[in-house]
């Protein structure tokens, strides 16, 4: 059973690649990274662990700065989860 989570991991992995969206792309990633860090842990890999929590974080953190950035600008962000 363990083996579909990897197999959902890598559709959502290769999905976020369709998104033109810079939020709907990072929100993918993280879910994504989410997901594969769920397997790596399940199978006790630590390099499929790292990996992901390593793209979560950018993915996060990029988000994050792209809401900021808006807030100070007074403007909607184009990165924002909400677009």
């Amino acid at each position: 059973m363990v083996h579909w989570l990897g197999w959902c991991a890598t559709a959502v992995f290769v999905a976020s690649y369709f998104f033109s969206r810079p939020a709907a792309l990072r929100a993918t990633q993280m879910l994504g990274a989410l997901l594969w860090l769920t397997y790596g842990l399940l199978i006790e890999a630590a390099p499929v662990v790292a990996a992901n929590l390593l793209v979560f974080a950018a993915a996060a953190w990029t988000t994050w700065r792209a809401v900021r950035v808006s807030a100070c600008a007074g403007t909607t962000p184009s990165g924002a989860l909400s677009d």
